[in-house]
């Protein structure tokens, strides 16, 4: 089963017809959701100015030199620092001194003055917290009031999403390769509903994490699994660029976020808008059909068949015969007896021989830097001052241009090059923040966006440049393994930045490095472009030999390696 009849079949029934369209914009819309879920936190855990709720009702309030009836209007005045406290002067005469974590009751009551050198009590917040709701009328650190001893509760939130991802990712790339790519599809999809709206109405804070946890293997198992499936549908002539435009849709995603959250204000609604955004796709996925690829690589020659007439006939072509182009006795029975390649599609497989081994701990070291550096990044892009909702905007549609980036230069120069360059550009962009004096903000922005800009052409070439590097058999782990890496880093990216208390430039330094060490080790990769795929190792080294032999004789052109 030779791996350029594969290809073949596309010039047959059409590389990028009406039937791929329909299939790759389904698929595309529910990235929308994915990108959602992997952004939406930013907003959940929002932490607002708070303060200890009072004993009593309050009469009076006094904060430095002003004066008010209400604690609410407060607020408005000075934000309450960590040092700060607010006097108030309940019903009964009272006077208590309210921060951020603890509150003092004063044992002289005969005047309200800020300053105050007599005894007084400390007492915990027992009562719970008054929180500043002009921005957010609750969130889930105001819901279960996860501040001050438990804030270590809400910056589990997103760790906890990314270890979900990272399981996910493996589990959902095995059962890919084993079961098909359209079962995950369905199964992912309906999880990612679920469990959103599980989420959403939790009663407490570990259901809220378990169902997020759930939602968080949904999602990474759709990402994974999506890219493999579209890839297996479309054309060599157009599957770089329709691999890579999938990256957009989740960029979509994130800005969806911001919208969201600036027009709704209560976390769980906010939570139940966000989830519904994949209703469409679940109303659509009926109709997804399982790639002729998959079919194929486990001896189910008829299923294939009929899959390659129903792409044929939608887009106005003449089908082919797989029996012709593989030499396939169709009438044998599958059931299962699946070729013994099929039973090797497991971890071990990514380290076939030394060369294999040695090109999947490339890759997974690239993965690693590119999601080191698109979390890190990210999370400062957040703290660029102004307004909040803009800047995460602004986040997810910079790095739409960096996809169109990277099919144009993909097209021209190829994936390797691509990806070295755009690992180089970011370890620059990284040492030009550090040596740009922090009083010049606005260049120390452009230069955060500009490594922004770049890490996101490493995630948009990485998931194509992966399933390229590796069979059919084991595509779908080979990218699951890969994304199962990323997570690690972005598990790690928060206590990067937060080590930047210490040293502000800390996380800059950690992503230029891995950006410059991924790039030099990027340089040792075959360039796949122009490649089709293929389904086994031996047919992998093969095509790399012919290759080898045709580009030691040929100018090296696009009309030389195509098909």
């Amino acid at each position: 089963m030779g791996y350029r009849n594969f290809e073949l079949i596309f010039d047959h029934v059409g590389h990028f017809g009406r039937f791929q369209i329909m299939i790759y914009f389904i698929c595309a819309f529910q990235n929308i959701a994915c990108g959602i879920h992997y952004l939406a936190s930013v907003f959940l855990v929002l932490t607002p100015d708070h303060t200890c709720k009072p004993p009593g009702n309050v009469s009076r309030v006094l904060f430095q030199n002003f004066s008010h009836w209400r604690l609410e209007d407060t607020w408005s005045l000075v934000p309450l620092g960590p040092k700060d406290h607010i006097i108030v002067q309940l019903q009964d005469g009272e006077i208590w001194e309210l921060s951020m974590c603890n509150r003092m009751k004063r044992e002289n009551m005969s005047s309200l003055n800020y300053e105050y050198s007599g005894s007084k009590t400390k007492y915990s917040c027992m009562d719970g917290y008054i929180y500043d709701q002009r921005k957010w009328k609750s969130t889930v650190v105001t819901e279960w009031n996860l501040v001050c001893d438990r804030k270590w509760f809400a910056a589990l939130v997103q760790p906890l999403f990314m270890v979900g991802v990272l399981i996910g990712a493996a589990v959902f790339g095995y059962i890919s390769d084993r079961l098909g790519r359209r079962v995950v599809l369905w199964s992912t999809s309906a999880g990612i509903f679920l469990f959103g709206i599980a989420s959403a109405f939790a009663s407490d804070y570990y259901s809220f994490m378990v169902a997020r946890f759930f939602l968080a293997m949904a999602a990474s198992g759709y990402l994974v699994v999506v890219f493999v499936y579209v890839m297996e549908f479309v054309g060599m002539k157009f599957r770089m660029w329709a691999s890579i435009q999938l990256h957009s849709f989740f960029a979509i995603g994130t800005m969806v976020v911001a919208l969201t959250g600036y027009s709704v204000r209560i976390w769980w609604l906010y939570q139940m808008i966000l989830s519904t955004v994949t209703v469409p796709f679940i109303l659509c996925c009926w109709m997804l059909p399982e790639t002729p690829f998959w079919l194929l690589s486990g001896g189910k020659y008829k299923e294939a068949q009929q899959i390659v007439d129903m792409m044929a006939e939608w887009n106005g072509k003449s089908s082919c015969k797989l029996s012709e182009l593989f030499s396939l006795d169709l009438t044998e029975p599958v059931g299962d007896s699946s070729p013994p390649r099929i039973k090797m599609n497991s971890i071990y497989y990514l380290f076939y021989d030394c060369n294999v081994a040695t090109r999947t701990l490339i890759v997974w070291m690239i993965w690693f830097t590119g999601s080191l550096g698109f979390y890190s990044l990210s999370l400062n892009s957040l703290n660029l001052g102004g307004n909040e909702y803009l800047n995460l905007f602004l986040l997810g549609a910079v790095e739409i241009p960096a996809y169109i980036f990277v099919c144009i230069g993909m097209n021209r120069v190829g994936r390797k090059a691509v990806l070295a360059f755009s690992l180089f550009f970011s370890a620059l962009s990284c040492g030009v923040i550090m040596v740009i004096p922090q009083s010049f903000q606005m260049r120390r922005v452009v230069a955060t966006m500009a490594a922004k800009f770049a890490i996101g052409a490493v995630f948009g070439i990485i998931y194509l440049y992966t399933a390229e590097l590796y069979p059919t058999i084991v595509r779908s782990l080979a990218v699951g393994s890969g994304s199962m890496v990323c997570r690690l880093a972005s598990i790690l990216a928060p206590f990067f930045v937060y080590l930047s208390s210490q040293w502000i430039f800390l996380p800059q330094l950690l992503v230029g490095i891995t950006s410059f060490i991924s790039g030099v080790l990027a340089l040792h990769l075959p360039e796949t472009r122009g490649k089709p795929l293929v389904m086994t190792w031996e047919e992998a080294a093969k095509l790399e030999s012919e290759n080898d032999e045709s580009s030691s004789k040929l100018p090296s052109t696009t009309s030389n390696i195509a098909l």
